[in-house]
């Protein structure tokens, strides 16, 4: 089962992942919502749209943007609404 980690902490687990571009998407109920911070940074794909990010904030320690998202993908990647993937440093294990 598609696991990532943090800090020590399991940050999101699931069966029910999508891979896009070699990143687990993870079904924004399988992440563990307290330890994500809203963000204000953005970025734009030209398939999936744009996409909005949370800083990840595990024992006092934040990893700045470090899930994005995509609220309102393009049709092309409409399959990762309401998903979650995760960088900077977050360990994802499959």
């Amino acid at each position: 089962m598609p696991k990532a980690t943090w800090n020590g902490v399991t940050i999101a687990e699931s069966n029910n992942c999508v891979v896009i571009e070699g990143n687990q998407y993870f079904p924004r109920e399988a992440v563990k919502q307290e330890y994500l911070q809203e963000s204000s940074s953005h970025t734009t794909c030209p398939w999936k749209g744009l996409a909005s990010y949370y800083s990840l904030e595990v024992d006092g320690q934040v990893n700045k943007d470090a899930a994005w998202y995509y609220p309102e993908p393009k049709d092309a990647a409409k399959q990762i609404k309401d998903y979650i993937a995760f960088w900077h440093g977050v360990k994802v294990e499959v």
